[in-house]
C-alpha cells in the first residue's frame, strides 16, 4: 500500500516499517480539516500517537519533502518521562531517517554537555522532557525562536507531575504562530485551561473509544483481606504466569519491599522507583525486553513512558487515585492489538471506592476470588501439558539420552520425575487467611465453640467493624488460625469474639505481646463474660446507644462521625498497612501489644 498523501520519504520509511494502514488517531491528525490547525487530541496509550504526531507535523518539518536547512528546530516534543522521551525519538528517527531529518534528545540523566552540542550542530526535531528542556534554554544552548510547531505528548501526566511552570516558561519562549498539538489521554480541566491559553481554534479530536478504549484489556477485581494482599499478589503471578507483568505500588518504600519479597520467593524481577538511577533504569528495562526478568515492581511515576511489547499482565497492589490513574496504569498493556489483563487488589473495606471508580472510568470489571493453590496447580498442570503438546524436533543424542532412562525407570516414574523437576522451578502458592467467601453475617457462630471463652474489641458497626477484615486481624495478632475463631459479633461501639478454648491460652499470651502497628489502635481484651451481659452491662452504665463523644471509643478525632478521614492519601500508606486505620475507625487508643518487630 502507498499511502498518497506523504512525502515520498515518509511513504518509503512507512511501508518499510510494515505499515499498511493507519490507526484511528494518525488518520485523524492527517485529514484535510486538521492541516495546519492546533489539535487537542484525546487517544489511548499504545493507539500509535507518536507516528501520528509525527505524520502531523511533516509539513512544518519537510520543505517541499525534503529536510529545510534551518539550524534552529521546527519542531519541539515535550514528554513528561525520560523513557517516553527516549522512545519518541526511537520512533521519528526510523520515520524521518530517509529524510535526513536531525533529532537531539534532552533528557534528564544524560549527558548535559553531550546534549548541548548535539543542539549547536543544529537539530530540525528536538525531544526532551520539561526540565532538562528548561535547562537548556535558560543557559541559551536551546533556541526556539523559530519554532514551527510544539507537541505536548501525554500533556495530564505532565501536569499531574508538577511541570505547569517549566510548560509555560518553555512555550512562552516560542513564537505565537506555531502549531500547538496537545496529546492526553484524558482531559481534566489543567489541560483544558493549558490548551485556551497557547492554542487557537483549536480542533478536538477524541479516538478513545475508535482505538481501543478497554476493548484490548479484561479488567478484574479480587477483594482480600488486608494482610492477604502480598499472597495475593504471589497467587496472580503464578497463576497468570505472564511473559511479562508489571504491579503497581505507591512508594519507593513499597516498591522496594514487595520487590524483595518477590526475589526470596523465586520470581525474576526487577524494580523502578524514584531511588534508581538512569544507568539502573536501563538496565531493568533491558533485563524484561531480554526476558531475563518476567516481573517489573514500579511506581506510577517511574512507569510512566515506559514501552514493553509483551508486557500481558499489570496489577494494582495499591489503588491508583482516581478513574485516570487507573486508565493510565492499566494503559501499559492491551496495546497494538494485544490483549492484555489488568487486576485490581483491593482490601475489604475499599470496596465502595473501587465500584465508584470503575463507575468513572466507565469500566466493566470482573469480581473474582484470589486463586488458591489448587487453582494454581490445575493451571500448571494445563500449561504443562499444552507445552508437551506442541510437536518439537528431537536429536539423536536427546533420544539416546531418553532410551538410557527408559533402561532404567519405568515410564511412569520417569514421567513422574520430569513432572517433579517441573514443578520444584516454581515458586510455591500461597496460602490465604481469606479467600473472600466467608460468611459476613455478624453472628457467625459455629458448631464445637459452646465452651469458648469471649473476647472484646474497641471497635464496633460505629467504626465500620466487619468479619471480612476482623477475621484476620485476629489471626495475625493472636497467632491462631480461623479454625479457632468462632461466634464474630458487632455492637454498636465494640466487638465480641469467641475463642475455641484450646486456644485461649495461646491466644491471650499473643496479644500481650509486641507485633505490627499497622491496627495498634484496635484493643482486644478478655470479655467478663458473653456478649449479652456485656450488653446489659453497656446498658447499666449508659454506654449503648446515641452517638459516642468526643474522647470515647468510636467518637471521630473531630467529633463529626465516623466517616471522617486522617486526610493522608490513599497511596501513602503501606500496603501492608491498609487493615484498619485510625481513620477509618477514628479511635486513638493505646495499643494493648502489637508494635513493628
Amino acid at each position: 500500500m502507498t499511502f498518497e498523501n506523504f512525502p515520498p520519504l515518509l511513504n518509503e520509511a512507512l511501508t518499510a516499517r510494515g505499515y499498511t494502514t493507519l490507526t484511528p488517531v494518525q488518520s485523524a491528525v492527517i485529514a484535510p480539516e486538521a492541516e495546519g490547525r492546533d489539535l487537542v487530541v484525546s487517544a489511548q496509550t499504545g493507539s500509535g500517537k507518536t507516528v501520528a504526531f509525527g505524520l502531523a507535523m511533516a509539513p512544518q518539518i519537510l520543505d517541499g519533502g525534503m529536510v529545510s536547512l534551518a539550524r534552529e528546530p521546527a519542531a519541539l516534543v515535550i514528554a513528561p518521562t525520560r523513557e517516553l522521551a527516549l522512545q519518541v525519538s526511537r520512533e521519528l528517527t526510523w520515520l524521518y531517517s530517509k529524510a535526513g531529518v536531525r533529532i537531539a534528545t534532552c533528557v534528564g540523566g544524560m549527558d548535559a554537555s553531550k546534549e548541548r552540542r548535539n543542539l549547536s550542530q543544529g537539530a530540525q526535531i528536538v525531544v526532551g522532557t520539561p526540565g532538562r528542556l528548561r535547562d537548556h534554554l535558560e543557559r541559551g544552548a536551546l533556541d526556539l525562536s523559530a519554532l514551527k510547531v510544539a507537541i505536548l505528548d501525554e500533556a495530564d501526566e505532565m501536569l499531574d507531575m508538577g511541570f505547569r511552570e517549566e510548560l509555560e516558561e518553555i512555550l512562552n519562549a516560542t513564537p505565537e504562530d506555531r502549531r500547538t498539538l496537545l496529546f492526553s489521554a484524558t482531559m481534566p480541566k489543567p489541560i483544558v485551561s493549558l490548551a485556551k491559553r497557547y492554542q487557537q481554534d483549536a480542533l478536538r479530536i477524541s479516538t478513545v473509544g475508535e482505538d481501543r478504549g478497554h476493548g484490548d484489556i479484561s479488567y478484574q477485581v479480587v477483594t482480600v483481606a488486608p494482610p492477604d494482599i502480598e499472597n495475593a499478589v504471589v497467587n496472580l503471578l503464578r497463576l497468570h504466569e505472564a511473559e511479562t507483568a508489571i504491579l503497581f505500588c505507591a512508594t519507593r518504600e513499597n516498591v522496594r519491599h514487595l520487590y524483595s519479597r518477590l526475589t526470596n520467593r523465586g520470581f525474576n524481577a526487577v524494580a523502578l522507583s524514584g531511588e534508581h538511577s538512569q544507568s539502573e533504569r536501563n538496565q531493568a528495562l533491558q533485563a524484561l525486553r531480554d526476558r531475563r526478568a518476567r516481573v517489573c515492581v514500579a511506581t506510577d511515576v517511574a512507569a510512566r513512558g515506559i514501552d514493553l511489547p509483551n508486557l500481558s499482565l499489570v496489577v494494582h497492589v495499591e489503588l491508583p487515585r482516581d478513574a485516570e490513574g487507573l486508565q493510565h496504569r492499566s494503559g501499559r498493556t492491551g496495546r497494538a492489538g494485544k490483549k492484555g489483563t489488568a487486576v485490581l487488589i483491593v482490601p475489604y473495606q475499599r470496596r465502595k471506592r473501587v465500584e465508584s471508580m470503575l463507575r468513572g472510568a466507565k469500566i466493566e470489571a470482573d469480581w473474582i476470588k484470589v486463586p488458591t493453590a489448587d487453582d494454581i496447580r490445575a493451571k500448571d498442570q494445563q500449561r504443562l501439558l499444552d507445552a508437551l503438546a506442541v510437536p518439537a524436533e528431537v536429536d539423536e543424542e536427546d533420544r539416546a539420552l531418553g532410551a538410557k532412562l527408559l533402561e532404567t525407570m519405568s515410564a511412569e516414574d520417569l514421567a513422574a520425575a520430569f513432572v517433579r523437576s517441573h514443578r520444584v522451578k516454581l515458586p510455591a502458592a500461597e496460602e490465604m487467611l481469606d479467600d473472600g467467601s466467608r460468611d459476613q453475617r455478624n453472628d457467625n457462630h459455629r458448631a464445637g465453640f459452646d465452651d469458648s471463652v469471649w473476647f472484646k474489641l474497641n471497635i464496633g458497626r460505629r467504626n465500620n467493624a466487619d468479619p471480612k477484615w476482623i477475621l484476620p486481624l485476629l489471626c495475625r495478632r493472636g497467632g491462631v488460625t480461623k479454625n479457632d475463631i468462632g461466634a464474630i459479633r458487632i455492637a454498636a461501639n465494640e466487638t465480641h469474639v469467641g475463642i475455641a478454648a484450646a486456644a485461649v491460652s495461646k491466644f491471650a499470651k499473643a496479644i500481650a505481646q509486641p507485633g505490627r502497628d499497622e491496627d495498634h489502635d484496635v484493643e482486644i481484651v478478655q470479655a467478663d463474660g458473653p456478649p449479652r451481659q456485656a450488653a446489659r452491662e453497656n446498658k447499666r452504665m449508659g454506654r449503648d446507644g446515641g452517638r459516642p463523644q468526643r474522647g470515647q471509643p468510636g467518637a471521630h478525632p473531630r467529633g463529626d462521625g465516623p466517616r471522617g478521614g486522617s486526610g493522608r492519601r490513599e497511596g501513602a500508606r503501606h500496603f501492608r498497612k491498609d487493615g484498619p486505620p485510625p481513620s477509618k475507625h477514628g479511635v486513638k487508643h493505646k495499643a494493648k501489644g502489637n508494635r513493628p518487630r
